[in-house]
């Protein structure tokens, strides 16, 4: 039955092997299934969640993955709408990337909101005042859409497809792709900026507290830029991981090369606003409201992060990107993508635990915040899924289109 399930013309490993693999796997989702389940039977009071920390390791956790997540947007805007064909080899990775990140972040947030069976009243009684709403409309919007993508995606099976139901639908799927794709960046460009943007319009905490252009803090278009900085990058980490593992050339040079181009752009492009929002935020903004810079950088939340996400995690990626030998060397274009991805993290860990953590009034103390294992276990597991969701597409799905081209049978 495996056998008749792989896509034809193509090797995979020993079903014993994959089997063994999949064990690892579930040990570290059923870890991760029993710390959220302590979560929601004995409440946030297991986690590091306090008074002080309404938001920890699930959030910064669950903006990381949707951020980098992004890649599948992009590239599926390059793709269909921008008309970059070469892209082709790679837009169905990157599905399976956005679908974890987005399916992932939803999941992890059924925890954060402590009652999640009560999250459907953020659909019944909206805040319309609120950018979150915005938020979850749009999120959940796009992963409708994701999904979509995903089952044309499963539908291609080579047992599936011999379904006539099941093709006729794949394939005229495909013919509206475009439509997809461009519905996919409107969504995606949205949601993206407005979880930016509840951090800018924070006027209590100075520290995440932005300026902006009419009604959207500048931090709405920084989390926008990031996003789409970073997001490709993790799908070329992934599609190069694969590679390594699986020992064949699934993508043709050019299609990664391509990415990796526009992924240094973009990325210099972000760096540039972002430098720009600090000096204009350490210069005028913290100033006018009683606070200097080095307020924004106490106690184990020094100034090595901000050398972190901007220096180590963000200029040198950029270069790397930017020149092309560099970009061509396999060990430095995965080194250029870590540290991309490393720096997105940074970023939304400084807005969602450094930013609560600091002091915004004379009697206040810095406060730390340490993460339990209840909540080590569901955001490892989180990893351990897109393992999953990514194993299985490998081996039952044609994700990547010319691997039997690259990878001829003798």
């Amino acid at each position: 039955m495996d056998s008749a399930l792989i896509p034809e013309g193509v090797k995979r490993c020993s079903f014993k092997a994959f089997s063994l693999w999949l064990l690892v796997i579930f040990a570290v989702l059923g870890w991760g299934v029993l710390g959220g389940f302590l979560v929601l039977w004995k409440g946030l009071n297991v986690t590091g969640l306090n008074d002080s920390f309404g938001f920890g390791l699930y959030i910064t956790a669950d903006l990381a993955v949707i951020a980098l997540g992004a890649g599948a947007f992009f590239t599926g805007f390059l793709t269909y709408v921008i008309g970059k064909k070469e892209l082709k080899d790679i837009i169905n990775l990157a599905v399976v990337v956005g679908f974890f990140g987005y399916t992932g972040a939803q999941a992890v947030l059924l925890l954060e909101i402590g009652q999640p069976i009560r999250g459907w009243l953020s659909f019944w009684h909206p805040n319309v005042h609120s950018m979150l709403t915005e938020v979850i409309l749009c999120i959940t919007c796009y992963t409708i859409l994701l999904t979509v993508e995903y089952i044309h995606l499963i539908l291609v099976n080579r047992q599936l497809d011999k379904v006539p139901e099941f093709h006729y639908f794949s394939h005229n799927l495909h013919e509206i792709m475009v439509v997809f794709a461009a519905t996919g960046t409107f969504l995606s460009f949205f949601h993206q900026g407005s979880l930016g943007g509840l951090y800018g319009v924070m006027f209590a905490r100075p520290f995440a507290f932005r300026e902006g252009f009419f009604i959207w803090p500048w931090t709405f278009f920084l989390f926008v830029a990031s996003a789409i900085a970073s997001g490709p990058a993790l799908t070329i980490l992934v599609c190069k991981m694969v590679q390594g593992v699986s020992r064949k050339q699934l993508v043709r040079r050019e299609a990664i090369s391509l990415l990796a181009k526009v992924t240094g752009y973009l990325l210099t492009f972000y760096l540039i606003v972002k430098f720009l929002d600090t000096w204009w935020w350490a210069t005028q903004t913290a100033p006018r409201m009683g606070m200097s810079f080095a307020e924004f950088f106490q106690g184990p939340y020094g100034l090595w992060l901000l050398v972190a996400e901007l220096g180590v995690c963000g200029v040198l990626p950029a270069i790397i990107l930017l020149i092309p030998k560099a970009r061509e060397d396999d060990v430095l274009l995965i080194v250029a993508c870590v540290l991309n991805c490393s720096g997105i993290v940074i970023n939304r860990f400084v807005f969602t635990v450094q930013n609560l953590g600091l002091p915004v009034l004379p009697f206040e103390q810095v406060q730390i915040y340490v993460p339990t294992w209840q909540e080590w276990a569901p955001t490892v597991a989180l990893l351990a899924y897109g393992a999953l969701l990514l194993s299985l597409s490998y081996r039952y799905l044609p994700m990547f289109p010319r691997e039997r081209e690259l990878n001829p049978i003798d």
